[in-house]
């Protein structure tokens, strides 16, 4: 009778606890996220994300965003703003850019199913670096008609901010996230050279110099260094933007 009580209670004992773990696992959360960032391809930007459920309610993400070289994105409407100024057009007609970003952040989610669905309120850091190249500048020569030296260089900056998205779940492994609003501030610093093709006089040096120190670039400390081989700009000055968009992933 012992014997055949110990053996009831034993496999009672292993039917509940593989129950229990049944449901722990029914319970468990896909805890890994990997979206493509599908408004940034209009501005010819690609952008990636990868976030890691680390609670309930909170997660860590990191993205990745790139831009190969290529003409400034809505160059035309720009311009138009600027009411068609000469100078700003020769600039932004053959400008060439291009830019990395890196940006973690860490997320507090408000809903109470949390696991990555819901609103949510994320402090970031974001590190982005931006080249450009073909950057007109026109002097007059000796000859008193146009010369053309064309300047190349980065500009770096490091900021920090505040995202207030949104991040829905659909069926079992898809998820949609929107980038409502994610203002962020710092600072930047950048340098573009160029060389000229022949010497310039002093009388060219001094127009090209003045040319350089007309392009307002605002609330940016600009340093401008012109020799007979060509010209150096250093800008330094705060540096901001606004993080927004809707992104489109995998759970799993």
């Amino acid at each position: 009778m012992k014997s055949s009580s110990l053996l009831t209670t034993t496999a009672l004992l292993l039917l509940l606890s593989s129950g229990i773990y049944a449901q722990d696992k029914k319970k468990e959360q896909p805890k890994n996220l990997f979206k493509v960032n599908l408004t940034g391809l209009a501005l010819k930007n690609y952008s990636f994300q990868y976030e890691r459920i680390l609670k309930r309610k909170i997660s860590f993400a990191l993205a990745f965003r790139t831009m190969p070289e290529t003409t400034l994105p809505f160059k035309n409407t720009i311009i138009d703003l600027t009411d068609n100024d000469p100078d700003t057009k020769d600039v932004l007609e053959s400008l060439k850019l291009s830019n990395t970003a890196i940006t973690p952040e860490v997320r507090f989610y408000l809903s109470k199913k949390g696991y990555g669905r819901g609103f949510y309120i994320a402090p970031f850091y974001r590190y982005a670096s931006f080249k450009a190249s073909h950057v007109k500048f026109s002097y007059t020569n000796t000859l008193n008609t146009e010369s053309d030296i064309f300047l190349a260089g980065k500009v770096t900056a490091n900021t920090g901010g505040l995202l207030f998205g949104s991040q829905w779940i659909i069926g079992k492994h898809i998820c949609l996230d929107f980038w409502i609003l994610g203002p962020h501030y710092g600072s930047g610093k950048g340098t573009f050279t160029g060389t000229t093709s022949t010497p310039m006089t002093q009388s060219e040096q001094n127009d090209l110099r003045q040319e350089l120190e007309d392009f307002d670039i605002p609330l940016t400390d600009k340093t401008v260094t012109v020799t007979a081989n060509g010209a150096t700009v250093k800008l330094d000055g705060p540096w901001g933007g606004i993080r927004s968009g809707l992104s489109i992933g995998i759970r799993f």
